[in-house]
């Protein structure tokens, strides 16, 4: 995966039931192999996600080098085993209803909100500005 030629697949995507990581798996594999351009991994989403499932993003990016979507999923719901439909749902709703929590936090959603769109005031979760920059986004051309 090349993330400096494409953008990874969009955050309310799911794999093993849970929002964020074939995201993540395209991070990992781009991250991999220093591909990432601006992306961040992990990021601040992905840090959620990585202790809802008790690793870090080593063991993750080490397991996307060596499976294919259809065996990470199968990892992810091995990894998620002692974890029940309501917590994956909370999990869930967790990461798709995140907003900037810090004064900090809020000032940078802003600053690229209105970079983006300064008339797009209905954004207000960070999955929702990730879709609005990337929808924004258009592919490279060589």
């Amino acid at each position: 995966m090349n993330l400096v030629e494409s953008i990874p697949r969009s955050p309310k995507i799911m794999m093993g039931g849970l929002v964020m990581v074939p995201r993540m798996t395209d991070k990992a594999r781009a991250y991999n192999s220093n591909t990432l351009g601006e992306y961040i991994f992990p990021c601040p989403l992905d840090k959620i996600i990585l202790e809802f499932l008790d690793t870090n993003h080593k063991e993750f990016a080490y397991q996307t080098k060596n499976l294919s979507d259809k065996e990470m999923s199968s990892w992810i719901e091995e990894k998620c085993l002692h974890r029940s439909k309501g917590d994956k749902d909370r999990i869930n709703k967790k990461l798709l209803d995140r907003k900037p929590d810090t004064r900090e936090s809020l000032n940078c959603f802003k600053e690229i909100q209105n970079k983006l769109s300064p008339i797009a005031k209905n954004v207000t979760t960070w999955i929702e500005l990730i879709e609005l920059e990337e929808s924004q986004t258009l592919p490279k051309i060589k």
